[in-house]
């Protein structure tokens, strides 16, 4: 019997590894891996100084298009996200008509090689996409859903909905965000197409963070901290050092600066693992507090290097927050990443984060920006051993529902349906 050929699915991103061991969310990276088991994929992300123009990641084909003619200016895109470069630099700005010409002309040459394509962010790749006849699905992440919504990105936003065959987003906090751009007209038609999907993470790869293949960082270990006051082991070991760990970019909807002044009120050292445009700021503010001594500040860490940083931790934050420009956190996946390490959770209210944390079942929610909500909270972990077990139970349900087998096999099927459609026309 013959093969059935696969399609071919064309995934559109510009937040991406640039490389090997990159420090750069790799969440479209893994998703495009399972998705590989139904279609013959192919990633596009921007060109960068540190990327090859074309190579095969992980058995993914990657192709990176140029939108600058200097290639050391090409610099929009990463580290970080695009609206965090631009505040970074404000001259940057000037890269953005480049940026989505580029796009453009890479999709042009591309539009008759794929069946299908994976729109990732309404800005650019979903806009950009929207002009041409190839259907696609676009995913909204959040702040390209939240932000920059006056004027003609409301209208282009818009438009890339409606041409769109399918649409998701990572919350359900962001599907009301999206529809509220739309007349109140218009949305039970667009709401007809739009599904509540999340990224997913690699259970099993984080699932045996705190066994002895993952080694703490020195002077951090779990293992004692787990072991009961009263038993043998507890009596022979020195006495641990208990550890926040909060994961990151350091960007204001990240609230790191409200999970450092709660550790006035906290006994244990945190890790902040990332780097970002605050790092500084946040390095001042943590010797104005007088806090040097228990916090440290590790910057990017790679994804090969995050499992060893999860070894060295009991507790998780995630105190993210609403920004200024109404960016706010779209769904949180380093919250699943803790969760399938084993460490409870507490996090702020915010954003898509609630579609993760059912307060005081597999985690504890703070309200936004309110640091000693986050230092009660983070506090009841370390005294109350009976929530910190029930928590870290009823996390496993939790972390099974966004494997990326679930998540591949789930956004697969969309794709499919959105095809199908489209054909029945």
């Amino acid at each position: 019997m013959q093969e059935r050929v696969k399609k071919k699915l064309l995934i559109t991103a510009s937040t991406f590894p640039r490389f090997r061991g990159d420090t750069e969310p790799r969440f479209i990276l893994d998703l495009a891996k399972e998705l590989q088991k139904y279609f013959d994929v192919t990633v596009l992300a921007p060109a960068s100084p540190d990327a090859a123009p074309a190579e095969e990641l992980e058995g993914i084909t990657v192709e990176r298009y140029r939108y600058f003619p200097l290639r050391r200016l090409e610099t929009l895109c990463y580290p970080g996200a695009i609206v965090p470069r631009i505040r970074e630099k404000k001259a940057r700005i000037l890269l953005v008509p480049f940026l989505f010409t580029g796009l453009y002309i890479a999709l042009f040459r591309r539009r008759k090689q794929y069946d299908y394509v994976h729109a990732h962010w309404l800005i650019p790749q979903g806009i950009v996409q929207s002009i041409f006849q190839i259907p696609y699905i676009v995913t909204g992440h959040g702040g390209d859903v939240t932000s920059l919504n006056g004027g003609i990105f409301r209208l282009l936003k818009r438009h890339a909905v409606e041409k769109a065959a399918a649409v998701t987003v990572v919350s359900r906090a962001l599907k009301d965000e999206l529809l509220a751009l739309f007349p109140e007209a218009s949305r039970e038609r667009i709401s007809a197409k739009l599904f509540v999907q999340p990224m997913g993470c690699d259970t099993e790869r984080f699932r045996n963070t705190h066994s002895c293949d993952a080694e703490p960082l020195p002077g951090n270990s779990r293992q004692a901290f787990k072991a009961s006051p009263g038993s043998t082991a507890a009596a022979h070991m020195p006495k641990p050092r208990k550890t926040v760990l909060f994961v990151g970019r350091l960007a204001e909807k990240k609230g790191v600066k409200y999970l450092i002044e709660a550790m006035q009120w906290i006994d244990a050292e945190l890790l902040i693992a990332g780097d970002g445009p605050l790092r500084e700021a946040l390095v001042q503010e943590t010797a104005r507090l007088n806090l040097t001594d228990k916090v440290r500040f590790l910057g990017a860490m790679s994804h090969e290097e995050l499992p060893r940083v999860y070894a060295s931790a009991d507790i998780f934050a995630a105190p993210s927050v609403t920004a200024r420009d109404q960016d706010k956190e779209g769904f949180g996946l380093v919250i699943l990443e803790a969760m399938a390490s084993g460490l409870p959770v507490v996090a702020s209210r915010s954003g898509g984060i609630t579609d993760l944390i059912r307060d005081g079942w597999n985690g504890l929610l703070a309200e936004e920006k309110d640091s000693r909500d986050l230092a009660v909270n983070i506090n009841r972990l370390f005294t109350e051993p009976e929530l910190y077990s029930k928590l870290v139970e009823n996390m496993k349900d939790t972390v099974q529902k966004y494997s990326y087998t679930q998540v591949g096999k789930a956004y697969a099927e969309i794709i499919r349906s959105s095809m199908a459609s489209r054909t029945d026309r």
